[in-house]
């Protein structure tokens, strides 16, 4: 009996993997294909948020994998598919937005971010240099010197 529910259990944790969805779609040619590869791995799934829709199980990226194939069934070009699924969905569909004012913060922020950090770094040096290099810090006047070797020729009794 044990044997049976241990083999019952296999298999219903064998078949969930299996549910996962293969789309086998018909090309006319090997150059539709590529093209349609080349959308659907530089397309993001709007629900996953880190997987493009070819990598996504998602129902979502299901459903946008056979829009884009319908599309091209319909000889529609690269610009108009990603611009049909930017205007359904955003620029957040796309791994490399645009260059505009919007996405300026995106482009250049991690850039900016370094040289205000390599400054604040620049800066604390300086600073620190200044510091051990006053005259003071490298050496002790003669009242100084005497009080230093008292302290240090004294014995703990």
């Amino acid at each position: 009996m044990k044997t049976a529910i241990r083999a019952l259990s296999l298999g219903l944790v064998l078949s969930t993997t299996a549910h996962a969805a293969i789309d086998t779609y018909e090309f006319k040619s090997d150059a539709e294909r590529e093209r349609y590869r080349g959308l659907i791995e530089e397309l993001r799934c709007p629900k996953c948020q880190n997987q493009n829709i070819a990598d996504s199980d998602a129902p979502i990226a299901m459903d946008l994998r056979r829009e884009i194939y319908r599309m091209l069934g319909e000889g529609q070009s690269d610009e108009q598919i990603v611009d049909y699924l930017v205007a359904r969905y955003g620029d957040f569909v796309r791994y490399k937005p645009p260059l505009d004012g919007r996405t300026l913060l995106l482009w250049y922020g991690p850039a900016g971010l370094l040289a205000l950090g390599f400054g604040v770094l620049a800066t604390i040096l300086v600073r620190r240099r200044r510091n051990t290099a006053g005259p003071a810090a490298t050496s002790l006047s003669p009242d100084e010197r005497e009080r230093l070797a008292t302290l240090l020729d004294k014995k703990d009794p």
